[in-house]
């Protein structure tokens, strides 16, 4: 039997021990064992090995055991299950069966020995028994040759992983001798490195595949690839298009060593030898229905792991994420609509790196505080990427070169949307849109939920209360507005034969998913009972287009709003239930909410076209979003509008995201902010949340400073749901609506840098709403920041999340600050100053260095585009600023690849403004540049020129220099000078 043995310590590197929350190490801590005495774990907290302290260590583990067989047998006694707990795999036994029927020998158990499982640190014991719902005894624990020691309560520890994700410090732990695989053979390949791993013997799991092919791939200097498969049998493998180098990366920046006996991989980077990644830390698993491996973390900073309602910081104390797509309003600790198995991790001295799990399947993330974390998985294979970075945006752009870089979007996809369920006819929604001009409120898309329809049918509307609803759509266009509907998945199939076409000829044409004995899967949704497309069929595509333009033909919607996609069901499974299978009830199921696959979905045995619903089922959003984009381009031959609330790595692409059902509460309005930074992380910017909430009767204070928070959501929209009281703009008091009204025309003078942006992130990978941490690495203090964000580099927002205040306190990096208002400028060292903020305003600051290009707002941004430029630059301290502009028409297909497009670059340097245009169109000759201003000139210039010629400038006492009515036409190069 081939056991594991983890690094020395020496051969770890860790960071920031302070920021972690726990002391330095001291002399008395460190305390290590003679080698030839004592084996070395990976991180000692180590007693002595004299027999004085072998006798006391050895009475007080007897005492402990006593007492802590005597608590956890009292709370055996005294423990409720919950309603629906989640399944631990049966008592172990010498003889299991498969998921094929094959019967299986499993050794009996080997005790570890209770002195060497009592040194481990009890940071870094891994779960030997993560079954949620479970509570281990000591006699379950040493089942499966684990180590059993109870914790007390003091020390956040659990018996069981607790619903709410925090499972505590494991009381049944993996001792260091567990068996694992080897590493028997390794050779050279065109792009690495491929080798062979071996089991010799069975885990408590059944399926054990016990030879494993490794593959070693050196895709680029700053990605590492990893995939561990079956070599005898194929496995599902997640069906998007990724990158396939054929040479070998001449220069990485990383390093691999390969731990043989037991097999391990450890990862370094090679500029400084962190560790990013050390499998070594516990066993590998890999049997048919559960695989898991550990790995070490540099640091405590990790971000991403979607889609789950948290903070922007993950918190590493015994936090579990769970990815199982899952209709459910957003709370903490639970599954939510995505899922997207990818991290971001910060480094000592500012490093960051990624890592990305390429797996569809249900699974858990274990984080715990050592710092390390566990990916748990049950299906598919292991195929994992590591990028080197260096800097966080890098790590986000190399994510995406592998599941794709986010699309374009239409230009009035960044105006304001207004929805809500319940408008009840679309003379109502109409009359809001009239409200909204009459005040002159920017509006650029209305929006219907779903009951515009004819009894909740898709394609359909209701012919009596929404009789108007092509003139309203018409009306929408002839203002320069578009209307969006929304789309559920779920086709009705009881209606009469030959009166819903959709049903009829999906039927025919076999688009919809199967139950496991092939027939028709019938749920059950708000049409009533509901048949499923098969988004994974090319076949189901095509009848998706079919039917948007048949209704198209009717009513000329711009976008699709696909909701309810993870898929929603309001029924367990079916209607005829589901099947007794281990694709319904795994040996090991992830701590999803309702504690079953099928839970408020479709059976986990359901037959799709490329596997069955138990593989795929995370990707259900991400398919149908596919197949909306794809036909909503080919029916209006525009960039594709598309909002999914389902979501998997590379929908960026496809849709963006908004955050769900959320509650009109201000904790939600906080949380929001970690949402939309999370997702501009896993490559969806074009995210937003509800404004002023979808649940609940919104404060107007509330309603207020979420429009204002909302205004720089890259995706803005108002939404609330049925028997609410409206909250558009229009339904406040004067001085609210008025203050909404601001922030939205704010918004709209913004749109050129808001789609530049963009473009970069179409084209770069970039992020658009983003942490202060990605622009200031070096700065720890930015590494927790989520109640502030900027937009690209230079502007700062900073808006208020809290009831009855009229001041915010924001952190602002080290360096030159300008107040986006008045050009006042304040010298941070890196440091929270407290700020004015009262009801009609949101706090904006531009970075020194940097010039953004704003325009004349107006009530859509069809107007808004065409007004005249106002270009400000915040200089540093040398005096000199950058910064740029993508302009095209806003709405054709791939302008950037078609070269259908001008950018222009702006820079400051020795009192000289340049504006450089790099590529021409004939969009930039309708737009003139009216007026520049430039905060931090030192003095009063005596003259200003513009392309040599003398201008009227204005100079102000905080050192602000405007010069107006320039009449400078974009698409040709200027200068404006001053002395």
């Amino acid at each position: 039997m081939v056991s594991y043995k983890r690094l020395d310590p020496e051969n770890v590197r860790f960071s920031n021990a302070a920021l972690l929350g726990e002391s330095a190490p001291t002399q008395e801590n460190e305390a290590v064992r003679d080698p030839e005495e004592c084996e070395r774990p990976l991180i000692p907290p180590r007693p002595s090995c004299s027999a004085t302290t072998g006798l006391l260590v050895l009475g007080s583990l007897l005492l402990l055991l006593c007492a802590g067989w005597l608590l956890a047998t009292m709370f055996w006694l005294h423990n409720t299950p919950s309603d629906q707990p989640h399944k631990p795999p049966p008592h172990i036994s010498t003889n299991t069966t498969d998921a094929q029927g094959r019967k299986e020998q499993i050794p009996s158990a080997t005790v570890p020995n209770p002195q060497a499982c009592g040194v481990i640190a009890e940071s870094w014991r891994f779960d030997c028994y993560p079954e949620r719902g479970a509570v281990v005894t000591r006699e379950m624990c040493e089942a499966r040759s684990c180590c059993f020691i109870p914790v007390s309560s003091s020390s956040t520890s659990s018996s069981s992983s607790s619903p709410s994700g925090r499972n505590g410090i494991p009381w049944c732990f993996y001792p260091e001798g567990f068996g694992s695989y080897s590493l028997l053979s390794v050779n050279d390949t065109a792009l690495g490195e491929e080798g062979r791993l071996v089991r010799d013997t069975k885990t408590y799991y059944p399926g054990d595949i016990l030879t494993l092919h490794l593959e070693i791939r050196h895709e680029t200097n700053t990605r590492l690839r990893v995939r561990i498969t079956d070599p005898s049998n194929s496995r599902f493998e997640v069906p998007i298009t990724v990158p396939n180098p054929t040479k070998k990366a001449d220069s990485p920046a990383y390093t691999v060593e390969l731990s043989k006996e037991p097999f391990g991989l450890i990862v370094k980077r090679l500029s400084t030898g962190t560790v990013l990644l050390n499998t070594t830390v516990a066993p590998l698993f890999y049997a048919d229905q559960f695989l898991q491996f550990s790995s070490s973390l540099p640091s405590a900073f990790i971000y991403g792991l979607g889609e789950h309602r948290s903070t922007f910081l993950h918190d590493i104390h015994w936090t579990t994420l769970t990815m199982w797509a899952r209709d459910v309003p957003p709370v903490e600790m639970t599954n939510l609509y995505g899922a997207h198995p990818f991290y971001l991790a910060m480094e000592d001295g500012g490093d960051a790196h990624g890592f990305f799990l390429l797996n569809s399947n249900a699974m858990d993330v274990a984080l715990q505080p050592a710092p390390a974390l566990t990916w748990r998985t049950i299906g598919g294979i292991l195929d994992f990427y590591v990028f080197l970075g260096p800097d966080p945006s890098s790590v986000v752009s190399q994510y995406l070169e592998v599941v794709g870089i986010p699309a374009m979007p239409i230009y009035w996809a960044l105006g304001y949307h207004l929805c809500r369920w319940g408008y009840d006819s679309s003379n109502a929604t109409w009359d809001v849109v009239k409200n909204m001009r009459n005040y002159g409120i920017p509006q650029d898309v209305q929006w219907n939920d779903i009951d515009y329809m004819q009894q909740f049918l898709d394609f359909t509307y209701d012919a009596s209360r929404f009789s108007t609803l092509p003139e309203l759509v018409k009306d929408l266009h002839f203002h320069g507005q578009r209307y969006v509907m929304i789309l559920d998945p779920g086709i009705s199939s009881t209606e009469p034969v030959g009166s819903y076409w959709p049903y009829d000829d999906g039927v025919r044409r076999g688009v919809f998913i199967n139950d496991s004995d092939g027939n028709t899967l019938i749920g059950k949704v708000w049409p009533g009972l509901t048949a499923y497309p098969d988004f994974s069929s090319d076949v189901t595509h095509e009848w998706w287009y079919d039917n948007l333009k048949r209704f198209h033909e009717k009513v000329p919607f711009d976008g699709l709003w696909i909701d309810m996609n993870e898929p929603s069901n309001f029924l367990d499974g079916s209607t005829n239930g589901c099947p007794s299978s281990s694709l319904e009830d795994p040996p090991y199921t992830p701590g999803i909410l309702g504690g079953l696959l099928r839970a408020k979905t479709l059976c986990a045995t359901a037959q799709q076209k490329i596997s069955v619903h138990y593989n795929v089922h995370s990707l259900y959003g991400l398919m149908e979003a596919k197949a909306s984009a794809s036909a909503l381009q080919r029916i209006v031959g525009k960039r594709a509008f598309v909002i999914s609330r389902s979501s998997f790595p590379s929908q960026g692409m496809y849709s963006g995201h908004w955050l769900g059902d959320n509650r009109s509460q201000w904790k939600d309005l906080y949380a929001s902010i970690a949402g939309i930074l999370t997702f501009n992380l896993l490559g969806i910017p074009l995210v937003g949340a509800d404004i002023c909430g979808f649940g609940e009767e919104p404060q107007e204070e509330m309603c207020v400073r979420w429009t204002q928070l909302g205004a720089f959501y890259p995706f803005t929209r108002n939404h609330n749901g049925i028997d609410m009281k409206p909250q558009d703009p229009t339904a406040f008091s004067p001085l609210a609506r008025t203050a909404m009204k601001q922030a939205l025309l704010l918004r709209y003078s913004l749109f050129p840098i808001l789609y530049t942006l963009f473009h970069h992130a179409h084209v770069q990978g970039h992020t658009v709403a983003r942490p202060l941490m990605f622009e200031f690495p070096g700065d720890v203090k930015t590494y927790s920041i989520d109640r502030q964000f900027l937009w690209g580099k230079g502007l700062l927002v900073t808006p208020v999340v809290d009831p009855g205040v009229d001041y915010v306190v924001g952190y602002f990096p080290a360096g030159l600050w300008y107040d986006y208002y008045t050009g006042n400028s304040v010298l941070s060292k890196g440091e929270e100053l407290r700020l004015q903020a009262p009801l009609d305003k949101i706090n904006l600051h531009l970075r020194e260095g940097v010039i953004i290009p704003t325009q004349r707002p107006n009530i859509t941004l069809w107007v808004s585009s065409g007004q005249p430029l106002h270009l400000v630059s915040a200089l540093s301290e040398d005096g000199s600023a950058s910064g740029d502009l993508f302009w095209d028409d806003g709405e054709s297909i791939d302008t950037y690849e078609t070269n259908q497009f001008a950018y222009i670059v702006f820079n400051v340097t020795q009192n000289v403004m340049t504006s450089q245009v790099l590529r021409n169109h004939l969009e930039a000759t309708y737009i003139t540049v009216e007026s520049a201003s430039f905060y931090g000139v030192k003095a009063e210039p005596s003259r200003v020129l513009v392309n040599s010629q003398d201008a009227a400038f204005t100079y102000r006492a905080n050192q602000v220099l405007t010069v107006s009515d320039l009449g400078l036409n974009l698409s040709q190069n200027f200068t404006i000078s001053w002395m």
